[in-house]
């Protein structure tokens, strides 16, 4: 079996679904998180000593917990696929290089999501979370990491970036992208840091700090610094994203799909500082904090996309 440059309608196909997989394992992630249901299960890799544990499928927090670790065992399966099939078939290394770079990622990630089960009972002096539960951290930023890698994967294996009808983005459009990706993993930096510190609500009045209506908190501690930098970053977000935005539709050096993708970027954003507002509006729903984690890995994934296919020149060289 030969390795070719070619477009490969299925690898293509297999690579798409698996990035859209990977959003069920980020919701159940997320409602897990949400519920505080991470601990459903004290033991790992089975749950309660069982692939299929008696109340998972009647009690909310079970559910949500082995739903989790299912899912992540589907993805693992469709990554080793992608991988193997990747350099089996792919000609540019660096795409078979990101195939194996998603498989690493996926078995770190159950690693560090196993470990988080085991450790959770181990204090560390000085800190209010325990070992286990500070994993929680790495877990959640690296998953968007993983999303990331697979987008660009699919970006890579698509129609238009292999027969090269993407076209040519100016050196300014490549620059405000590459701005709107640093704040955008600054702020998922930011996002798990503070829900896993449960600051989610120690401002519980939005768009104002005080139910009096004041700008800034009558107290501070971390976590309201945590809170309040979240909000400051959806903020700077907003605004590149809408700079971002303009410059790339009027970009005429790119495709005319490329260009659109300027209102899908503007849509998420809005989508997700709707979603944050609901948050604080609702006491922290469950629906709207779970949808809240889901629209951010969306918003981050699909801005790297466009920023990853406005590279395409970079990356493709020589072009072929």
């Amino acid at each position: 079996m030969s390795r070719t440059y070619a477009y490969k309608p299925a690898l293509a196909w297999f690579a798409a679904i698996g990035s859209a997989w990977v959003f069920v394992l980020v919701a159940l992630g997320a409602l897990t998180t949400t519920i505080g249901a991470g601990m459903a299960f004290p033991d790992w890799p089975l749950s309660n000593g069982s692939v299929n544990p008696p109340g998972w499928l009647t009690e909310i927090d079970k559910f949500a917990e082995h739903s989790h670790r299912l899912s992540g065992v589907v993805m693992g399966l469709v990554t080793i696929g992608l991988a193997v099939w990747l350099h089996l078939r792919e000609e540019r290394r660096w795409l078979r290089q990101l195939g194996w770079w998603a498989l690493g990622i996926v078995i770190f990630q159950g690693l560090i999501g196993g470990k988080r089960v085991l450790l959770d009972s181990i204090g560390v002096p000085g800190f209010d979370m325990t070992l286990g539960q500070m994993l929680r951290l790495p877990h959640g930023m690296l998953a968007q990491v993983y999303v990331c890698v697979l987008f660009a994967i699919v970006a890579g294996l698509s129609r238009p970036w292999v027969t090269d009808t993407i076209g040519q983005a100016s050196r300014r459009v490549r620059l405000l992208g590459g701005l709107c990706l640093f704040l955008l993993f600054l702020q998922l930096a930011v996002a798990v840091t503070m829900r896993h510190n449960y600051a989610g609500m120690v401002i519980p009045t939005f768009p104002l700090s005080t139910p009096d209506g004041h700008l800034l908190p009558a107290y501070w501690d971390y976590r309201v610094v945590l809170q309040m930098a979240h909000r400051l970053m959806a903020v700077f977000i907003g605004v590149a994203i809408a700079v971002y935005g303009h410059y790339l539709w009027r970009d005429k050096g790119l495709h005319v799909l490329v260009r659109a993708a300027s209102f899908v970027l503007l849509a998420l954003v809005a989508v997700q500082i709707f979603l944050g507002a609901k948050i604080i509006w609702t006491g922290r729903s469950v629906t709207m904090t779970t949808g809240h984690v889901v629209f951010g890995a969306l918003t981050l994934a699909t801005t790297f996309a466009v920023v990853f296919i406005t590279q395409r020149s970079m990356i493709e060289r020589p072009v072929r």
